[in-house]
């Protein structure tokens, strides 16, 4: 009984260590301790034309930068611009009414709380090399 104990563990330490071998992270094949250059910030512009979808229900891209953007509970700076009574003014696209829905499609007189956070679906556009391979082809109309 014992024996098989010992073969099991030494088993298990020899797939671990075979496993954890194969594993490499995005920053490339460095130690932790190696000074990593840090990647450059992306430069957005600061207005560009909208961005077109690439499938059904996408959220669509932010075509400019939201460096200055603040969101948090208390405030949502995408809102100054593109809430219902003052995207007219700024020219900016108005917030889905889908973002005034509860979970049981009631309507609110404000954004939900579950569509508050603009930046957890909407992200900004950057001309960046891609991290990693993608085959990604958009579905039928979209992306044109």
């Amino acid at each position: 009984m014992k024996g098989k104990f010992v073969v099991s563990v030494l088993l298990a330490a020899g797939v671990s260590v075979a496993a954890f071998a194969e594993v490499t992270s995005l920053r490339g094949d460095q130690e932790i301790g190696a000074n990593n250059e840090v990647a450059t910030i992306k430069q957005v512009p600061k207005k560009q034309d909208r961005l077109a979808l690439d499938y059904v229900n996408q959220p669509p891209l932010i075509p400019h930068s939201t460096d200055q953007v603040q969101v948090n509970p208390s405030n949502n700076g995408c809102l100054e611009c593109h809430d219902v009574d003052k995207y007219r003014k700024a020219g900016a696209p108005r917030v889905s009414p889908t973002h005034y829905m509860d979970r049981d499609n009631k309507m609110l007189g404000d954004v939900a709380p579950r569509r508050y956070f603009c930046l957890q679906c909407h992200v900004t556009q950057a001309d960046a090399a891609p991290l990693v391979e993608n085959t990604f082809e958009p579905a039928g109309k979209f992306g044109e």
